[in-house]
């Protein structure tokens, strides 16, 4: 069977499958389920991890292949279905991440963070993936079978020659293991002891306003690696021109301003940080960028939008005349019959959710709950079709999930306007059809994938949709529960002291919470959102001193985990029903997009860089330049997902996703507050909270050297040290990208 001819891209005539449709095979086991779902928690931890950081998702598929192919073989003789299976389960999470935290953390940026918790991600996040999976079981003969030959599906493609490897004696899961455990030590000492410092940073006197700074994290090597020169180039010239042109120019020409501060900002500009200018003025600039970028990128993929709906309505006919599950193993899917009415209970429940669980503060009636759960269904089934075709034709990475969802959210919003639902409530509730739609296009994209690797080496379609069912389900946990934990584990208290009465507030502020305890002391929870006096954010207010005390900057949105796609729908939103938008900076993005494109260069990546820190886009440049220093020293290319670098590389971006999320979970039990928050058995097991320089042997050894605890610029010789690690795990990867697998 190992031995027979076999080619993942023979034509049409001539194609067959690598297991037969006449061989049985061990495929849906326990194990693989397990095994499966274990990655599926484990990947989507990552993914939510490095995605709210970097603004940026990595396929898992095929470290997720290579890695079920090692351990299997561990317990045993283990089939190629089955590790199909495990790497369908496994990837579901990724997928779903992807879909979740674009557009989900916008109930933050929207003043409902105190309701942004575990129990309302779960629900959400499970009911987009299942609609995401059921939606894609009509179309994929249409788009796997009968489009063999058309539509390449790259990732799909290039996992299933990575399992025929496998299946033939290859193995490559020690390279992803190396990358795995020395990223996990660099990361751990980084962050968790802070032996140096994570973000070495200048700030010279000679150019006020602009930052040179980098992010040393493995993660982001590891993505730049990955995504290449040429994109990680372009997210860095997008840094550039935000932090090294544009916030100059605003810090020179602001000194006119004197002590006038200028909206959105209420710091007078001669006053501001850099990090100040980026969060006031850069910021709506980029959301007006990465907005223009997406919809740009929707309108040139519209004739294979408009033939994808096509030929997904001409499939679900044509398999509704049929009828019949089909006998043959390779060609069975689930029944129709289950996808109406699971699709229907899907959107039953949704309704329910919305109708009697809402948002506190954003109730609505039941027939505007109703009217969502069709807008749901309507663009549900058109963009999981548009998805899958593009993730067929372009691979998956190149889907427009963003630009999907935000002409979801502005279809939706333009009905609400013309309706009169302009209420903070109606703001909810189109963040929550936008939010069901693109988690469900971000799972139809992988999943087709998913189906074309198992069309290749000969799976059975229906187990995988199972197995996609499973993954959704458990990933869900991991998803929302790091989520929860990143907005816990990075949030802050800041003094900020502003006199307002709580009886005639400022217009665009709100009272979000009544009671609000924070160390002891009962505050009200006011949040502000295009007000011209109060900034952006939500605020702890003393009733006792009538002023704002305290700002609650939760941990997504600041700059550790900016959240660039979901602070755009929430940026979209505001701009339609309320038109509280600064329109000049938004405008100021659409147009640099626009130049951009005149130029010639795919604007989203550019536009996406000009949103991050630059301190992010510099450290995924370094991984690129690394890609095009291997690339021109071994006179190859290294595009396969499954070359030495790339493997490499996808153990470096989990272990900063792994060990980045021990090092949140370490500062939450650090909390002096930690024991009112959790059992009582777990405060005395674990001996709670523990003491703030438990781990932190850097500044207790070597403090002029190591990451400094006071939140401060790090020093010149701080900076410098950290450059140097990072440089050493840079060479690292440069070793292991050019050393032949075994």
């Amino acid at each position: 069977m190992s031995n027979r001819p076999w080619s993942s891209t023979a034509p049409p005539g001539e194609f067959r499958t690598y297991i037969s449709a006449e061989e049985s095979l061990a495929e849906f086991t326990v194990r693989a389920i397990i095994l499966g779902a274990l990655f599926g928690l484990l990947f989507g931890a990552v993914t939510v991890y490095v995605g709210l950081r970097a603004g940026l998702t990595v396929s898992a598929s095929i470290p997720i292949s290579v890695l079920s192919i090692s351990i299997l073989r561990a317990f045993g003789r283990s089939t190629i279905l089955e590790n199909n299976i495990v790497q369908t389960t496994g990837s579901a999470g990724e997928s779903l991440a992807a879909g979740v935290m674009f557009t989900i953390p916008a109930l933050i940026f929207l003043g409902f963070g105190k309701e942004f918790t575990f129990w309302r991600i779960f629900p959400l996040a499970l009911l987009g993936g299942w609609l995401g999976v059921l939606f894609m079981v009509p179309i994929r003969r249409q788009l796997i079978v009968k489009e063999h030959g058309n539509l390449s599906f790259p990732e799909g493609t290039a996992c299933a020659d990575v399992l025929v490897a496998g299946e033939r004696g290859g193995s490559f899961a020690s390279r992803v293991f190396w990358g795995l455990g020395l990223g996990g030590i660099y990361t751990f000492l980084m962050k968790t002891c802070l032996a140096w410092t994570e973000q070495p940073d200048g700030r010279p006197g000679w150019f006020p306003g602009a930052s040179f700074r980098v992010n040393i994290t493995s993660e982001y090597l590891g993505v730049g690696y990955i995504i290449g020169p040429r994109v990680s180039g372009i997210l860095f010239a997008g840094g550039i021109i935000s932090w090294l042109v544009m916030m100059p120019a605003i810090k020179f020409y602001g000194q006119l301003a004197g002590n006038t501060p200028l909206y959105p900002s209420t710091v007078p500009i001669p006053q501001m940080t850099p990090e100040q200018i980026w969060s006031s003025y850069i910021r709506p600039m980029g959301a007006g960028a990465v907005a223009a970028a997406g919809l740009i990128t929707l309108l040139r993929t519209m004739p294979t939008i408009i033939s994808a709906l096509r030929a997904g309505l001409k499939d679900v006919r044509a398999q509704g005349a049929v009828g019949a599950e089909s006998a043959i193993r390779t060609e069975s899917d689930i029944p129709m019959r289950t996808v109406v009415i699971g699709s229907i209970v899907i959107i039953a429940m949704l309704w329910v959710l919305l109708t009697f669980h809402p948002i506190e503060g954003a109730a609505t009636h039941w027939y505007q709950n109703l009217f969502a759960a069709v807008f749901v269904v309507v663009f549900g089934f058109l963009f999981v079709t548009v998805a899958g075709r593009i993730s067929g034709l372009l691979g998956n990475s190149s889907n427009p999930i963003s630009g999907m969802s935000i002409a979801t959210l502005m279809a939706t919003c333009a009905i609400f306007f013309v309706a009169g639902w302009t209420a903070p409530n109606y703001a909810v509730l189109a963040l929550m059809i936008g939010g069901v739609v693109c988690i469900a296009a971000a799972i139809a994209g992988a999943t087709s994938q998913d189906l074309k690797t198992g069309y290749l080496v000969g799976a059975t379609p229906v187990r995988q949709q199972y197995a996609l069912l499973i993954g959704v389900t458990v990933s869900t946990i991991a998803i929302g529960a790091t989520l929860n934990l990143m907005n816990r584990g990075l949030e802050r208290y800041i003094p900020t002291q502003i006199p307002v009465m709580l009886q005639s507030l400022p217009s665009g502020v709100k009272i979000e919470s009544d009671t609000f305890e924070h160390q002891g002391k009962k505050y009200v929870l006011i949040n502000s959102l295009g007000s011209h006096e109060v900034p952006d954010g939500e605020y702890l207010y003393d009733p006792g001193t009538q002023r704002i005390e305290l700002q609650w900057a939760q941990g997504i949105g600041s700059e550790k985990a900016p959240a660039p796609q979901a602070r755009l729908m929430a940026t979209v939103i505001n701009g339609i029903l309320n038109q509280r938008l600064p329109w000049r900076l938004v405008l100021m993005g659409v147009c640099l997009v626009i130049a951009v494109e005149i130029l010639g260069v795919r604007s989203l990546a550019f536009a996406t860089g000009s949103y991050l820190s630059i301190a992010t886009t510099a450290a995924m440049f370094a991984g690129g330049l690394v890609r095009l220093l291997v690339e021109a020293t071994t006179k190859k290319k290294d595009e396969s997902e499954a070359s030495p670098g790339a493997l490499y590389s996808s153990g470096l971006i989990a272990a900063g996703g792994v060990f980045g999320l021990l090092g949140i979970i370490i500062n939450l039990f650090q909390d002096p507050e930690i024991s009112n928050n959790v059992p009582h058995w777990l405060t005395a097991a674990l001996h709670l909270p523990w003491r703030p320089d438990l781990f932190s042997f850097g500044p207790r050894y070597w403090p002029s050297l190591a990451a400094r605890i006071d939140n401060l610029v790090p020093t010149s010789t701080q900076s410098l040290v950290g450059i140097l690690m990072f440089l050493m795990l840079a060479a690292s990867l440069f070793y292991f990208a050019r050393k032949k697998l075994e």
